[in-house]
């Protein structure tokens, strides 16, 4: 999995490579996002600005990540694009992450 995970003092900033979340790469989603949060991270912003598609795959991998977490942290979704922000919309996953939109 392609991304870049760059931590400060309140927050993990996780950068993804990838134009699709989807059943490809969903497992090594879910892997490298555990590792993220079992190495200590508490607030996680998932920079999804390049990633154009995510499908129920990728989505159950966000979701089952967050579970994990077990209440004792976040994970915003920031900068993602038109059609993403659709399906977190319409799954009614926006009451569950924090969306964040970046201005142009």
């Amino acid at each position: 999995m392609d991304m870049k995970v760059t931590r400060n003092n309140d927050a993990t900033l996780v950068e993804f490579d990838h134009l699709r979340l989807d059943a490809a790469v969903a497992p090594q989603l879910k892997a490298a996002l555990l590792k993220v949060v079992t190495d200590g991270a508490k607030k996680v912003v998932l920079d999804l600005h390049k990633v154009k598609m995510i499908d129920s795959s990728g989505l159950g991998a966000l979701v089952s990540v967050l579970k994990a977490m077990n209440g004792q942290g976040s994970i915003t979704i920031r900068g993602a694009s038109s059609s993403v922000m659709g399906l977190f919309k319409l799954t009614r996953m926006d009451r569950v992450f924090t969306l964040e939109t970046v201005a142009a």
